[in-house]
């Protein structure tokens, strides 16, 4: 394994980086919106002395940290800004200040962390000791289905880029590991919607009207079952149902019900076909109850596929700050990334960072309202990243 210098993120970078994310942290912004954001990182990289570019939109930048190289294209780093509406139901001093909204998936952490490695890259280049062109990537709403990332392809920020990273926390990683994974390491995932309509009528007589009701819940049921006998159970392919919505009083079939979920698929194949496929057996439930049915099938995004070779970068950058015990093999998630979009271009990888106190057994996860990460993880971030730099 190529062997570097010992990168430590010195006191008071650490502590300033801790109330950089606090700040962010109390004043959480959605995808698209992330003006104050965007401002706040592009101010701290412009009094390191470097030269950040907003994006088009107005929300999210890049910036380049040495010179182009005609041998080899940049190492990108990759972070995401935006928050999500979920109220932050945390009791700290950091807790979120705008109502409905909180930094519950990490993206604070994530921002920071990538502009930590920023300042510490751009040193060492002022010292001569980055032989490598990087550029950090602060991409906006990555919670946005199809996601920012495609807003961020379309923008150019991987003209000239070689390879990509990214880290997203893990609250069931102890801090000061890092989880990895060749191949898939999160899911494709969609949204669905049906809109079910029909003549309505009285609860004594549904035989002479649509029992919309009855073709909700049956759909509600009968296509997560049939598909799963449609396409090979390897695939992992799975509708989740988050909203149902039918009727109001309890002797009156409904004229109006209306279902959302989520569709989610391991492989990539299988991810393809599963529009086709749902809207088939959809058809095929709601012409036996006579229900008329206007299907939303809104495409999300790909599954994030790690590149073997952007896998031991990260393997090497981590150990030889941390140690073998540092890494650990991860699952494969059902959930999401746009992270994908730029792996469909480039090859990359995706690591999951630690972000669970040691000793800590209480359980949390991503997308609720007291999702909080061990600070410690910010500095092992920083260190991760501006390793992998020096070695790639």
């Amino acid at each position: 394994m190529p062997q570097v210098d010992r990168i430590t993120v010195p006191d008071e970078l650490y502590a300033e980086l801790i109330a950089f994310r606090r700040d962010i942290h109390r004043h959480p912004e959605l995808g698209r919106q992330e003006f104050r954001t965007t401002a706040k990182v592009k101010e701290r990289l412009e009094a390191a002395g470097l030269s950040p570019r907003v994006l088009p939109a107005g929300t999210g930048l890049i910036c380049d940290i040495g010179p182009d190289d005609p041998h080899r294209g940049r190492l990108a780093l990759r972070a995401d800004l935006d928050a999500l509406p979920v109220p932050d139901t945390k009791q700290v001093d950091y807790r979120s200040t705008v109502e409905g909204r909180a930094h519950a998936c990490g993206h604070d952490a994530h921002t920071t962390i990538v502009l930590g490695a920023g300042l510490m890259l751009a040193r060492l280049a002022a010292e001569g000791r980055l032989t490598r062109p990087v550029r950090l990537v602060f991409q906006a709403a990555e919670e946005i289905m199809p996601g920012g990332a495609l807003d961020a392809v379309k923008a150019g920020v991987l003209e000239g880029v070689e390879r990509i990273l990214a880290v997203h926390c893990d609250p069931k990683v102890e801090v000061g590991r890092i989880g990895l994974r060749q191949g898939p390491i999160t899911s494709a995932a969609d949204k669905l919607k049906l809109v079910l309509d029909g003549p309505g009528g009285h609860s004594a007589r549904p035989h002479l009207t649509t029992d919309l009701v009855m073709a909700t819940a049956k759909l509600a049921t009968e296509l997560p079952a049939a598909l799963s006998r449609r396409v090979d159970p390897r695939s992992g392919l799975s509708i989740v149902w988050g909203r149902i919505q039918a009727g109001h009083a309890a002797n009156v079939i409904p004229q109006h019900a209306e279902l959302e979920g989520t569709v989610r698929c391991l492989e990539l194949s299988a991810w393809h076909d599963a529009p086709d496929l749902v809207h088939e057996v959809i058809d095929q439930v709601a012409a036996i109850y006579r229900a008329k049915c206007e299907i939303t099938y809104q495409r999300g995004v790909p599954p994030v596929v790690n590149e073997a070779t952007s896998v031991e970068l990260l393997r090497d950058a981590m150990t030889s700050r941390f140690g073998a015990h540092a890494v650990e093999d991860t699952e494969q998630s059902l959930g999401g990334e746009d992270f994908s979009w730029y792996l469909e271009r480039v090859p990359g990888a995706l690591a999951r960072l630690g972000v669970r106190s040691v000793g800590d057994t209480t359980k949390r996860d991503l997308h609720q309202g007291d999702f909080d990460l061990d600070e410690g993880a910010l500095a092992v971030g920083v260190e991760l990243f501006t390793t992998a730099a020096l070695l790639s």
